[in-house]
């Protein structure tokens, strides 16, 4: 399985708008692994996660080709994960498919924006619940609840595909128990996980901060469901963390996590 970071960045990016922000003004000096886009990723290159923003950049940054995806998986509704006008380009009038090739998985909320905005649109669109796996194509996709948006069931993603393990965690805040319980089921091969927060933590909860990535780390560590081969990584990282790229980097080698980075390609 290999899982392609398109998107390693948090609402507003990195630098982000209208931000003097010493990782903003850095990152606009310094570029490279500094420049964050909004976060999304992509896994064997056709389940896509999340169509935020910055869609369209990445995949011509990439060399990528949308009609390649398979799926469309929607972690939750936030602007940077949601952004439902892009999926207008997949359809006639603006080229010649009179169908998407993609099925949309999402939240019941997700759903009904979908439908109200696409009434009459050829979209396959099947409602995901937390904890209620599904499958698609040679994956089994279980949605687990995030503790991040009180009025929705936003979902982390744990994709097998029969040989690998994958979980995918932006927005999870520091999971409820019944997320817990439903994560010792699962040896992972590889994690990637949000530090929105970085190393300025904040009394929000539903985002993670160095300390606390540290402390979620720990508890899977503890259950068996990270082990010594899995792979670990962050992503989703905000100009407001006050922490670059290199000091991100330097923080969590002792570790053993890697701290993904805009166009970062996993393989495991």
């Amino acid at each position: 399985m290999k899982i392609l970071l398109q998107g390693t960045g948090g609402a507003d990016g990195v630098p982000a708008f209208y931000s003097d922000s010493r990782v903003s003004e850095y990152a606009r000096q310094h570029r490279g692994k500094d420049i964050r886009t909004r976060t999304a990723a992509l896994v064997d290159g056709i389940l896509k996660i999340d169509l935020g923003p910055d869609t369209w950049h990445q995949v011509a940054r990439d060399g990528l080709d949308a009609r390649d995806w398979t799926a469309l998986l929607f972690t939750h509704s936030d602007a940077d994960h949601f952004a439902p006008d892009e999926l207008m380009y997949s359809l006639y009038p603006f080229n010649d498919m009179e169908f998407a090739g993609f099925t949309i998985y999402a939240n019941g909320y997700i759903c009904r924006r979908l439908i109200e905005k696409y009434p009459d649109w050829p979209f396959e669109i099947v409602m995901t619940q937390s904890f209620r796996p599904f499958t698609h194509g040679g994956y089994l996709i279980t949605p687990l609840h995030a503790h991040h948006k009180p009025d929705e069931d936003a979902h982390n993603f744990v994709i097998q595909d029969g040989d690998k393990n994958l979980l995918y965690g932006t927005d999870t805040g520091i999971w409820d128990e019944p997320t817990w319980e439903a994560l010792a089921q699962f040896r992972l091969d590889c994690l990637i996980l949000e530090c929105s927060e970085g190393m300025a933590a904040t009394a929000y909860d539903g985002h993670l901060d160095v300390n606390e990535f540290l402390m979620v780390l720990g508890r899977l560590r503890e259950m068996g469901t990270v082990h010594e081969k899995t792979k670990i990584l962050t992503t989703h990282h905000s100009h407001n963390g006050e922490a670059t790229h290199q000091e991100l980097v330097d923080f969590f080698a002792p570790h053993g996590v890697d701290v993904g980075y805009d166009g970062l390609l996993v393989e495991f």
